[in-house]
């Protein structure tokens, strides 16, 4: 703590809360629209990592999501039981799963979603991606710091 730091801070000072509870207020704003898709806010980040780049490892979607594959794997198990991904073994390396769309999963893109919650973030065109680069960023040092720390 700073000299300029509150004597006894409030749970709303601290800007890890502020960042945790909006990733919760996220999750409920999504969760009416994922719902009549049947998916969880995680399983849609990933159709999107995969509209990004389909075909990808699991190892590689995993990284890009931040996701263990004790995680990762029986929700991509799911994605794949609803009709939106396949998994098949690399042939080139069958230790090497690859996930990719169905035809179902790429139709997601269709419906908007993530343009309807643009809009609901109350952010104006011009804030909306100074603020996305600001998150990023944080994510990205507080990464750099607890790879440093091991």
């Amino acid at each position: 703590m700073t000299a300029a730091d509150p004597p006894n801070p409030k749970l709303s000072d601290f800007l890890c809360f502020a960042i945790y509870s909006a990733n919760l207020a996220y999750g409920r704003a999504y969760k009416p629209i994922l719902e009549e898709l049947g998916l969880t806010y995680l399983q849609y980040i990933a159709i999107v990592a995969l509209w990004e780049q389909d075909g990808q490892t699991v190892s590689g979607l995993g990284e890009k999501l931040f996701l263990e594959s004790n995680t990762l794997t029986p929700m991509l198990k799911k994605l794949e039981s609803l009709g939106y991904v396949t998994r098949q073994r690399d042939p080139a390396d069958e230790r090497q799963v690859i996930v990719s769309l169905t035809e179902a999963g790429r139709r997601i893109r269709e419906k908007g979603l993530t343009m309807n919650l643009v809009k609901a973030s109350g952010l104006t065109p011009e804030e909306f991606p100074k603020m996305q680069k600001a998150v990023t960023t944080l994510r990205d040092n507080l990464l750099k710091e607890a790879r440093r720390a091991r």
